[in-house]
């Protein structure tokens, strides 16, 4: 069992063993149909505190052959399917948290060699007789193993996306770590060796012109989180478990976390807030405690056209038309304000209808931290009306929509 190449089940562990645990495994069934086919190699996109961790975690304690996990997942919902034991603990696992390998890896320029050189020597102690000793390239090492000994891999990358999300200035840094991914993932020979590819983070894969730099993933985001929707956050069934467990007023729950809708999933909620409120027995904004609060402010307040006055409608319960195929999913590139809508919907702070291709803001959460940065936002005299319109800041708060609307428009033409 090492740090990136087979790893225990420890982590996982904690999951279960928390006060609140909402099975998930479902979602191997789904892992286990694509696996060694071209559908294997999935992109699953959410917000911060959407639980992307914790199924990186439940994916590595399944498979990897550096832990026995047959009693870990007896009586949740894996184990009722006929192939749960075919592919339980079967596996070499490769699982790296690229926002964790910063620290260790002594900065963001290190970390694909980082990433490489440790990999590498944890192979050579598994397959000691088939790497030689000066191999430096990690997609090579998996190359050879597989040629040697028809070893195929399945890959888990955590926060993937974390170079492209703060490095954006970094230009030779991001290079380097996307042909790292491409030469990993992309081609001919990476089908030989990879069984299956699993990367999780905020944003989908990166774009390069028009065409993805890893053009082979399905991308499952906010956008389109097709068939593992339900395992985005909490379904509708689950919170109302939850609620009639711990005694809580589910159409409270619904009114401040629910908001997230997909074709095959209609009702998703914030699975982080759902818990806090459960355990505080209080509705609250528990995003404000999240690092993704800090961020809205910053995207609100670009300068484009028409950006201030979409924001006051969708917080006045307006539903916005987007254009969501400009989006370069990265956090610099924006050429209108669709773009920066598009982002907002991949951060969570709004929902989109695939249906309408329209967004709006999910919930009673989210709306509050919309109310909390328009108060200290600069957007000239839309802002400053706002401000001075202490009718329509309480309408937002009491969710009155038509009487925001009202004091939106008022505040507009003034």
């Amino acid at each position: 069992m090492g740090s990136y190449l087979n790893p225990g089940n420890e982590a996982f562990a904690v999951a279960l063993n928390s006060e609140i645990y909402v099975d998930k495994t479902g979602l191997l069934t789904y892992t286990n149909k694509v696996m060694n086919t071209l559908q294997g190699y999935i992109c699953n996109s959410r917000p911060r505190r959407f639980g992307k961790s914790i199924t990186a975690n439940m994916l590595t304690a399944y498979y990897s052959k550096g832990c026995s996990s047959k009693e870990m997942f007896s009586g949740l919902e894996i184990s009722r399917a006929k192939d749960f034991e075919k592919h339980l603990n079967q596996y070499d696992v490769l699982h790296w948290d690229i926002q964790w390998c910063m620290e260790p890896a002594g900065g963001p320029e290190r970390i694909v060699s980082y990433i490489s050189e440790k990999t590498i020597s944890e192979l050579k102690e598994y397959y000691p007789h088939i790497l030689p000793e000066e191999i430096r390239s990690l997609p090579e090492a998996l190359s050879r193993i597989n040629a040697a000994s028809g070893t195929k891999f399945i890959v888990i990358i955590d926060e993937w996306d974390v170079l492209i999300r703060d490095e954006a200035a970094d230009l030779k840094t991001q290079e380097e770590y996307i042909n790292f991914l491409r030469a990993m993932f992309k081609g001919t020979e990476p089908t030989k060796y990879i069984q299956l590819a699993y990367l999780t983070g905020i944003l989908p894969v990166k774009k390069e012109k028009t065409q993805s730099a890893l053009n082979n993933f399905k991308d499952y985001s906010m956008l389109h989180a097709g068939p593992i929707a339900p395992y985005v956050g909490f379904t509708e069934q689950e919170v109302k478990n939850l609620c009639s467990e711990y005694q809580i007023d589910f159409s409270k729950m619904k009114l401040w976390y629910d908001g997230y809708s997909f074709p095959n999933a209609k009702s998703i909620y914030n699975p982080n807030s759902v818990m806090k409120a459960l355990r505080n027995d209080d509705f609250d904004s528990y995003w404000t405690q999240t690092s993704a609060a800090e961020s809205l402010m910053e995207y609100i307040s670009l300068d484009y056209d028409g950006l201030s006055k979409t924001i006051a409608e969708l917080i006045g319960g307006i539903e916005v038309e987007v254009d969501t195929s400009g989006f370069s999913n990265d956090l610099v590139t924006f050429r209108e304000k669709d773009d920066v809508l598009t982002l907002l919907i991949h951060l969570g702070y709004l929902t989109y209808d695939y249906e309408n291709r329209c967004v709006s803001i999910p919930n009673a959460e989210i709306r509050e931290e919309y109310v909390n940065t328009v108060s200290v936002a600069d957007w000239g005299e839309v802002s400053k009306a706002l401000k001075n319109s202490a009718d329509t800041l309480k309408a937002i708060w009491q969710m009155r929509p038509k009487q925001v609307a009202q004091g939106i428009k008022e505040a507009h033409f003034e």
